[in-house]
């Protein structure tokens, strides 16, 4: 493989995606994301922040070709009514009749089964066609990884927090119906990128070293990028054509992130979904 620019099945999902994601957090216009659709990038996250740009997207994509797009609509709901609503408000919003994909947010802990049972029943219904589930708890992705009703995982993975690699990716290996593993966070909420922030003597690396950062790993099958300009959105799928870092690139990456999570670990951000190119 000498890029990423080839999409890749998103594991027991079956969706077909170019691997790099794109979530709607911080801007872009519907002519930036319409770009992106044509270059390979069909993997829409409609998610933290459901903003304007990606939305007429979306509109404007499904109208002429739905079958290749995928669509991402989140909850943080604990609640399957009001899980029920914030999914049907999304389709309205979006003039769609179904999502390709229902995330539940941030669940650390396995949801109850009577959750899942009516959160299962709107999939019946038509209103979504593959579940998806986040977590900061990584021990816990290998509950999500061996029940079958899981199509997706979202988890975070980039240079400073390498933990699934530990905790996560080999259970993976240890099934053979494997779920689809997407990463977000990629720039660890930009400290990654900070001068201030890279071992002296070290270059700093850019939101696209990253992208090809986590997605050098086997396991990760897509990135969120989350562009807050066009011009972001160009520069970062760069990362589909460089394709996966050297070794040197990797040793290179890995220790500015060491040194980056060492210098940050106690500081709290409030939100980790909203961070500045995912």
């Amino acid at each position: 493989m000498s890029d990423f620019s080839t999409s890749r099945v998103l594991g027991r999902s079956g969706l077909v995606c170019g691997r790099l994601g794109l979530a709607s957090s911080y801007g872009g216009s519907p002519r930036g994301f319409e770009a992106a659709f044509e270059q390979g990038c069909n993997y829409f996250y409609w998610g933290s922040m459901r903003r304007k740009g990606m939305g007429d997207a979306i509109k404007t994509i499904a109208s002429r070709k739905r079958e290749k797009l995928t669509v991402v609509l989140q909850t943080y709901s604990r609640v399957a009514l009001l899980t029920e609503l914030t999914l049907k408000k999304g389709l309205r919003d979006l003039k769609l009749d179904y999502a390709d994909v229902l995330l539940l947010g941030w669940y650390n802990k396995k949801p109850s089964e009577g959750f899942l049972e009516k959160i299962l029943k709107l999939k019946e219904k038509g209103l979504f066609r593959k579940l998806a589930i986040s977590c900061h708890d990584r021990p816990t992705f290998r509950e999500y990884i061996s029940d079958a009703r899981f199509d997706l995982i979202m988890l975070r993975y980039n240079a400073a927090h390498r933990g699934a690699e530990r905790e996560v990716f080999p259970f993976l290996d240890q099934t053979t119906s494997k779920p689809g593993v997407v990463s977000y966070t990629a720039t660890r909420w930009s400290t990654l990128i900070d001068p201030k922030l890279t071992p002296k003597g070290l270059k700093t690396p850019t939101a696209v070293d990253c992208y090809r950062f986590a997605l050098s790993n086997p396991h990760v099958d897509l990135c969120l990028t989350g562009p807050a300009t066009d011009a972001q959105l160009e520069d970062n799928m760069k990362a589909l054509r460089l394709g996966p870092l050297s070794p040197d690139e990797m040793s290179w990456i890995k220790e500015v992130g060491d040194h980056v999570h060492k210098l940050t670990s106690k500081k709290v951000f409030t939100n980790p979904f909203m961070q500045r190119h995912e």
